[in-house]
């Protein structure tokens, strides 16, 4: 029975966020002077309407789901990664360069590229385990900072050393991915590619794992408490070591298919300036950390995008109200966080 309760909650909470995001956002509508019904089919229709606007949505999807999952997996075992916005772009920038410089082209050249982008965006995660491990360095200000080291360390090598010097755009950017070697499209003429499958067998294979394994089981404990999963013989080490390379190497997947399946090349800015790192963690701490529903939530936060250009093309609300609905939801996830702690406390105060 209080599997079912908590089954049940676990859906009802976000669903709840996502009603009164939705709610504000009539207001915001209302104040436009528009009508909320057209508004809102509006949104449908642009994150929906046809295969097209459905393919953007996709597309656009997918550095969200996996940056979700590789911060939903570390929330499992207890710790925090908020280094996603990094690992997703050390993950893009690797494997910008090694596809280039690799001796061959076709299909070994991209599992190579993405397979170096993964390893290099798992050891910076790792590193991060390393600090708290070794110095006690806190995972939440490690990771975080870590994302500016990375982003400006990428940005420096499409600067300087590998700039696409060929090109007389002024955004810096990376040599050009052969065509031979770029991920396919699932449909032709439209912008999403192989990365969304992948997205989503990661999204089985990571509930399967979680739910289904011995390892699975470590992570659980160890996220639920601490000091019991120690007293059952849990290495924290070990596991935390294992789950910050995991979510890292799935953080920078989500840049290594952008770059293999969409900008054909790493684009400064091109990751960073639509938030899908922050994105992915919001769809994370909605799902409350569940691999399939951070999917989910990761689709839906995707269609607000690509539904609020279309209510921007035609109507008179600006696409900013999509921002106005996530901000409500980060609201209600820091509100969600809040009581958790003040309840915690409480107890802590009975004792």
């Amino acid at each position: 029975m209080n599997k079912i309760k908590m089954h049940i909650s676990g859906i009802i909470q976000p669903l709840i966020a996502i009603f009164v995001g939705l709610a504000v956002g009539t207001i915001a509508i209302l104040l436009a002077g528009e009508s909320i019904i057209n508004t809102y089919r509006e949104m449908w229709n642009g994150a929906f309407g046809s295969i097209y606007f459905l393919s953007n949505t996709l597309e656009r999807s997918i550095p969200i789901i996996l940056a979700g999952l590789g911060v939903a997996f570390a929330f499992r075992a207890g710790f925090f990664n908020l280094g996603a916005e990094g690992q997703l772009v050390m993950g893009a920038v690797t494997t910008a360069i090694v596809t280039v410089y690799l001796p061959f082209q076709g299909v070994l050249n991209p599992i190579v590229a993405i397979t170096a982008g993964m390893l290099v965006a798992g050891l910076l995660s790792f590193f991060a385990g390393w600090m708290e491990q070794r110095f006690q360095i806190n995972l939440l200000i490690s990771t975080l900072l870590l994302n500016y080291i990375a982003v400006l360390f990428a940005g420096y090598l499409v600067s300087e050393p590998f700039r696409d010097t060929s090109s007389a755009g002024g955004v810096p950017q990376s040599v050009m991915v052969d065509e031979a070697s770029r991920l396919p499209k699932l449909l032709e003429g439209m912008n999403v590619h192989f990365g969304f499958v992948l997205a989503i067998i990661l999204t089985f294979v990571l509930a399967f794992v979680i739910k289904r394994t011995t390892f699975g089981y470590e992570v659980r404990m160890l996220g639920q408490n601490v000091f019991f999963a120690q007293y059952g013989g849990i290495k924290r080490k070990k596991v935390m070591f294992i789950s910050m390379l995991i979510s890292g190497m799935l953080a920078g997947l989500g840049g290594s298919v952008e770059v293999m399946g969409m900008h054909y090349r790493f684009i400064e800015g091109a990751l960073t300036t639509p938030q899908f790192a922050w994105t992915g963690l919001m769809a994370a701490l909605l799902a409350n950390s569940n691999p399939i529903g951070t999917t989910v939530i990761a689709i839906f936060l995707a269609a607000l995008d690509t539904g609020s250009l279309g209510v921007e093309r035609n109507t008179d609300v600006p696409n900013a109200i999509s921002d106005i609905i996530q901000a409500v939801l980060i609201l209600f996830i820091s509100a969600k966080f809040t009581f958790a702690f003040i309840k915690s406390k409480k107890k802590e105060g009975k004792k």
